[in-house]
C-alpha cells in the first residue's frame, strides 16, 4: 500500500511522462500512459487495501478481512478522510461480533469522520443503536433508529430498523404504551 502522497506523485510523473510522449508524437503511448495515470487517481480515492478487505467482508471471511485492514499501520496518514472513515467501519463491523465497546468507538469515529454512501452511514447508525440498546440508552437508540430511517431514502435497511424496533418493544422495563398502540379513550 503507497501513501496517499506517493499516489500523486506518480500520478504527476506518469501524466509528465504522458506529455513527453505526445511532444515526441508518440500519441498511442500517450494516451496509454494517461489512462494508466488514472489508476493512481482511482486509487488515490478508491484505497486498495479497504476494497480488499470489503471483498473478504462480502464473503463472511471475518479474519482475512482483519488481516487486510491491520496493513494499514497509520491511517489518519495513510488515507483521505471518507477513506478513514470506512477503515473504522469495516473494523466496527468486525469487533460488533465481539467487543462491542471497541466497535462502538469505531463506529462513531466512522460516523463522525462520515462515509460516501448514506446506506453505510445508516447502517452505522443502526449498529450504534443495537449497542447503545444493549447497553439500556434507550432514548439514544431511538434517536439513531430515527436518523438511519431518515438516511435510508431507498428503504434498503426497512426490515433491519423494524426488527431493532420491535427488540426494542419486547425489551424489559419499557411501557407497554410507548411503543404500541394506546388504548381506546
Amino acid at each position: 500500500m503507497f501513501n496517499k502522497n506517493i499516489k500523486l506523485v506518480v500520478f504527476v510523473i506518469i501524466l509528465g511522462l504522458a506529455v513527453w510522449q505526445f511532444i515526441e508524437n508518440e500519441i498511442g503511448n500517450g494516451i496509454s500512459l494517461v489512462l494508466f495515470s488514472l489508476i493512481f487517481i482511482l486509487l488515490y480515492f478508491k484505497n486498495e487495501i479497504i476494497i480488499l478487505a470489503f471483498l473478504r467482508l462480502r464473503k463472511q471471511d471475518f479474519p482475512g478481512a482483519k488481516r487486510w485492514l491491520d496493513k494499514i499501520k497509520n491511517p489518519e496518514g495513510a488515507l483521505v478522510q471518507k477513506q478513514q472513515g470506512y477503515y473504522y467501519y469495516l473494523n466496527g463491523l468486525m469487533l460488533s461480533q465481539t467487543n462491542i465497546t471497541q466497535a462502538e468507538k469505531y463506529f462513531k469515529k466512522a460516523v463522525s469522520l462520515g462515509l460516501n454512501m448514506k446506506t453505510d452511514l445508516a447502517m452505522a447508525k443502526i449498529n450504534l443503536a443495537g449497542i447503545a440498546m444493549t447497553k439500556n440508552r434507550r432514548r439514544e437508540a431511538e434517536m439513531l433508529l430515527a436518523e438511519a430511517k431518515k438516511l435510508d431514502k431507498h428503504n434498503m435497511l426497512d426490515e433491519q430498523i423494524k426488527m431493532m424496533k420491535q427488540q426494542m418493544r419486547k425489551a424489559p422495563g419499557v411501557p407497554k404504551h410507548q411503543y404500541g398502540r394506546q388504548g381506546r379513550r
